[in-house]
């Protein structure tokens, strides 16, 4: 038979932590999952980097697997070392029997590579439907049913394993977001694991028999007052959901992306401009802001980048009132002007 490198199909190195290939694996199965790739090869690459994530995701199974020691080399023929070989992996009385399903379509069970070293571990289990009792990248397709009787009894008596149900996402928000007090929408997808499935397994019509649903939310948040660029919030019970119905958290790390307003806490910085006759003569402007429009009066001889301090027109504050607009100065040249105007600042020049 031919070795497998399951390092090599999650793409992880051999010293990779259990988050590392986790997050390898997710990645890989987005990408691959027959929902979302229908190729023919995307098919036989969800079920390699399954096969990958059953052995490396299980440290039992991981330490077994890295005992082959110079058998590493992938792409060779592989001999099982003594007490590895000659275990059973497929149908009949007391063997053991694991799947791929989708869409009702026999993906086939796992490769002889993984047979000859994890037969034996998998003994007793029998065969359903879905994904075969197994458990990829946090996604638990099993039940007890799928144990032998004596496990499937301690299993009952204890606490259900706890999965790794919150949610990260980056939100983008702008001063206006803010100091608006309606909430903002945030829509996002996430692949989770499927919790209609039947208990005793067979076609689930909500995945197809994947196990996994692509689910899109839209939720309402508000922003709280002086938040910082990179800040993190917590909406709890809006993360993902187990077959035991626990809920993970949405965390949202907040970033401005404002080309109107510079925020620092609760204070705004604009940029208003000017002309250089304005500039040296000063003038009145209407500038737009949060609270609405306003006159400024800006003195003679202002220099460009010079700050104007609006009290009170800036963002809430956590203790109340408002934070000030800085309205910076630029001053820019027209990008038309007449022949006259020429003259006359090379009058200017001379002076």
């Amino acid at each position: 038979m031919e070795y497998k490198d399951y390092y090599d199909i999650l793409g992880v190195k051999r010293d990779a932590t259990e988050a590392e290939i986790k997050s390898a694996y997710r990645k890989l199965a987005r990408k691959f999952h027959p929902d979302v790739n229908k190729t023919k090869e995307a098919e036989a690459k969800f079920k390699d980097i399954n096969e990958a994530y059953e052995v490396l995701g299980d440290k039992a199974k991981r330490e077994r697997y890295d005992s082959l020691g110079a058998n590493w080399q992938g792409g060779q023929s592989y001999t099982p070392p003594p007490g590895f070989e000659n275990f059973g992996f497929g149908g009949g009385q007391g063997g053991a029997y694991q799947t791929f399903n989708f869409n009702g379509q026999d993906l086939g069970g796992f490769s002889d590579f993984f047979s000859s070293l994890f037969g034996d571990m998998m003994g007793g289990a029998t065969h359903r439907g879905g994904m075969g009792g197994m458990n990829f990248g946090g996604f638990d397709f099993s039940d007890a049913g799928t144990q032998r009787a004596s496990s499937r009894t301690r299993r009952k008596s204890q606490t259900p394993p706890q999965e790794d149900l919150d949610i990260t996402k980056t939100l983008n928000i702008t001063a206006k977001d803010v100091f608006n007090p309606k909430p903002v929408s945030v829509n996002f997808s996430e692949m989770e694991r499927c919790t209609q499935c039947p208990p005793g397994g067979g076609y689930c019509s909500a995945c197809g028999g994947t196990g996994i649903k692509n689910i899109t939310k839209s939720i309402k948040v508000k922003i709280p007052p002086e938040v910082k660029d990179g800040q993190k919030i917590r909406l709890k019970g809006e993360g993902k959901t187990d077959n035991y119905g626990r809920a993970g958290d949405l965390y949202l790390i907040l970033h401005y992306k404002d080309s109107e307003y510079s925020v620092d806490g609760a204070d705004l910085t604009k940029e208003v401009e000017i002309t250089p006759p304005e500039a040296v003569l000063g003038c009145k402007k209407d500038i737009k802001t949060l609270h609405g429009t306003i006159g400024i009066k800006i003195p003679p001889k202002t220099s460009s980048g010079q700050m104007l301090r609006l009290k009170n027109l800036g963002l809430p504050k956590k203790a109340g009132g408002y934070g000030n607009l800085n309205a910076k100065i630029k001053i820019v040249i027209p990008k038309t002007l007449s022949a006259k105007q020429i003259d006359l600042y090379k009058q200017l020049s001379e002076l």
